[in-house]
């Protein structure tokens, strides 16, 4: 049974645009590098949503591993500021397949 993040990102007004930008340059290389694979990723109409799916693998512990590898990076210390800074309120679910 694979577990996985149903993340929902509420973006800051107007910053919709800079934040897919970020996402496809900085953050989707960074995800790869952490063995976190994105399995979607939606706009709402209203683009004011970011909604995406990432998975770990199969267990708590893998999921537990490389969430540490990716918010121990480097460029993630750097720039955690940034990338938050996009976002007005962040969902995340843990979910399985069944």
């Amino acid at each position: 049974m694979a577990i996985a993040h149903l993340r929902t990102y509420t973006v800051n007004k107007g910053q919709m645009d800079s934040w897919l930008e970020l996402f496809r340059e900085r953050l989707t290389p960074l995800l790869a590098e952490c063995d976190i694979t994105i399995e979607g990723v939606w706009v709402n109409e209203a683009r004011t949503q970011f909604i995406w799916v990432r998975s770990y693998g199969e267990t708590e512990a893998e999921l537990e591993r490389k969430e540490a590898a990716f918010y121990g990076s480097d460029w993630w210390k750097a720039n955690v500021d940034l990338v938050r800074g996009h976002l007005a309120h962040r969902q995340i679910e843990v979910i399985r397949t069944v």
